[in-house]
């Protein structure tokens, strides 16, 4: 929390500025605002839009936690304060409940459909974030039923197809990566990538813009080859919401969707002072 409190700092001070001026204007005096949902969505962010007020001054009283669920015109936080207080604190908290509400709700939307499909198939948000907004991106992602996975490029190494053509040679490198960690990950793209990966060490494969019969294919020949047990297998890529079951279906263990946190439309949420 400490370093999302770090955020949240610079967040208030990159709206207020030196001062609100407008605010500056009103009398001295408290006021009593509520943020309500505007539509039907799973809440996220609440913890930090409470801190955002409290460091302030202000009182907050919390009626709906984060992942919990809100229809239309329910309360979800109220605040008192000094109507300074209040309002230069207002767009801050709302944006970001905003967002992190939006990526909830589309991120159990998401797993839900999984589920049904494939109890077993765990869902992961990817590195497709905001800049400056990646823990509470990912928070809102584990929020709403998904996993966060990476936050960081210094928590696991993933070998990609980019770190491959830098390469001298993919074999080389993915046993360079086998010899130095115990876990890591390899993209691939095609079948004969994908045994390779494997055979020289690979924990997780991504399967990338593969198709849901291709997947099928390379899970079908690693089980032939006694290497299936050996590797997680992440699907990625070409993933929406009208497709996901058929992935989820073809048998991997994980997919990651980078949608999730790079097309976000926030909930609709507002503060009404009373």
């Amino acid at each position: 929390m400490q370093s999302a409190k770090n955020y949240l700092e610079k967040f208030l001070a990159e709206d207020i500025g030196s001062g609100d001026i407008t605010s500056k204007l009103l009398p001295r005096k408290k006021i009593t605002g509520t943020i309500i949902s505007r539509q039907r969505g799973i809440v996220a962010g609440v913890k930090y839009a409470a801190y955002i007020f409290r460091s302030r001054g202000c009182s907050v009283t919390i009626h709906k936690k984060d992942g919990q669920q809100v229809s239309e015109n329910q309360k979800i936080i109220t605040v008192s304060g000094y109507a300074y207080a209040v309002l230069s604190c207002e767009r801050t908290a709302l944006n970001l409940m905003s967002r992190m509400s939006g990526i909830a709700t589309q991120t159990n939307m998401y797993a839900k459909k999984i589920r049904a499909a494939n109890p077993k198939v765990a869902l992961y948000s990817t590195r497709k974030t905001a800049p400056g907004l990646r823990i509470f991106d990912k928070d809102a992602v584990e929020i709403g039923g998904g996993h966060k996975y990476r936050i960081s490029l210094d928590q696991m190494v993933m070998i990609k197809d980019n770190h491959i053509a830098a390469s001298d040679s993919f074999v080389n490198l993915v046993k360079s990566a086998a010899r130095k960690y115990k876990k890591f990950e390899v993209e691939v793209e095609n079948l004969e990538d994908a045994i390779t990966a494997v055979k020289c060490g690979a924990s997780i494969i991504m399967l990338d813009n593969m198709a849901p019969n291709d997947i099928k294919k390379v899970i079908s020949k690693l089980k032939e080859l006694n290497l299936r047990n050996k590797v997680k297998i992440e699907a990625s890529g070409g993933i929406d919401y009208s497709n996901v079951s058929k992935y989820a279906k073809a048998g991997v263990d994980m997919i990651s969707i980078g949608r999730l946190t790079s097309a976000v439309t926030g909930l609709d949420l507002s503060l009404e002072v009373s």
